[in-house]
C-alpha cells in the first residue's frame, strides 16, 4: 500500500480498482465511439416490450436516427403489437420520417425527411 493510499484512507476516500472490461461495459460508455469521429445520424437497433418503449423511440428519431425495429416479442401479443406500431406510425407520419416492415420481427423506421422505397429494384437483364 502507497502513501497515497495511506492518506486517502485516513481522509475516509477509498479508491475501488476497475477492471477496464467493467469500464468498458459500463452506462457512461454506451455511447461512446472510439474508433469514428461524431456522425450526424446512426441506425439504431431497438427491441420493443411493449407500449412503454414507444416513447424512447420517438426521442431517437427526435434526434434524426434510423431505428431498426425487433417485434419478435410483440409478435406474442397481437393487440399490443398493433397498439404499438399504430403510434409509431402517427408519429412517423406528423414528422414526415418512414415505416417499412423488413420480415415478420423487423420494422425499419427512419426520420423526417429520410423515406424508404418499398419496391424492389430488379437487377438489369442479360441478354445474349
Amino acid at each position: 500500500m502507497g502513501v497515497f493510499d495511506k492518506l486517502g484512507q485516513a481522509f475516509g476516500s477509498t479508491t475501488k480498482a476497475m477492471d477496464i472490461e467493467d469500464y468498458m461495459n459500463s452506462a457512461e460508455m454506451e455511447d461512446v465511439d472510439l474508433l469514428h469521429e461524431p456522425a450526424d445520424m446512426y441506425i439504431k437497433p431497438v427491441s420493443v416490450m411493449g407500449e412503454d418503449d414507444v416513447k424512447p423511440i420517438e426521442d431517437e428519431l427526435a434526434k434524426k436516427n434510423i431505428i431498426l425495429l425487433d417485434i419478435s416479442e410483440l409478435n406474442k401479443r397481437p393487440t399490443t403489437r398493433s397498439n404499438v406500431i399504430a403510434s409509431l406510425k402517427k408519429y412517423v407520419e406528423k414528422v414526415n420520417g418512414d415505416i417499412g416492415q423488413i420480415d415478420e420481427n423487423r420494422i425499419l423506421i427512419t426520420p423526417s425527411k429520410v423515406k424508404i422505397v418499398k419496391r424492389k429494384k430488379q437487377p438489369p437483364s442479360r441478354e445474349r
